[in-house]
């Protein structure tokens, strides 16, 4: 009897572990390839994000929904800002969520802790 209890105590805690991904299924490349269409903003060559640039924000807001996605997508959005720093604006990038209209859960600038970042609103 004791050994099914631990049996059934080894499944539930493997069916946890299980249950929560441990890594992200986006890439850097994706993040980049979102920022690449809001580059005119970023450069501050255009006022605000156009149209197709706000739909890739909220397209990449949908996909970084776990954890670890969002934050992968917060330490590659460091990355991308400090290699391009004096190109693109860390503080642009920062408020492209709220310009598009995309609610996350943590601000956005180079002090921001990634590793502390989870999906609760």
């Amino acid at each position: 009897m004791a050994f099914a209890s631990k049996i059934i105590t080894c499944l539930l805690v493997l069916k946890v572990y299980m249950a929560a991904p441990a890594e992200s299924h986006i890439t850097c490349g994706i993040v980049t390839s979102t920022l690449a269409q809001c580059m005119g903003y970023l450069t501050n060559f255009f006022p605000v994000p156009s149209d197709y640039c706000c739909a890739e924000v909220k397209g990449l807001n949908q996909m970084a929904q776990t954890t670890p996605d969002r934050r992968q997508v917060c330490k590659c959005l460091k990355a991308v800002a400090k290699e391009n720093k004096g190109f693109i604006s860390i503080e642009l990038v920062g408020t492209l969520p709220t310009i598009c209209g995309v609610s996350v859960p943590y601000p956005f600038n180079f002090s921001t802790n990634c590793d502390t970042i989870s999906t609760a609103v």
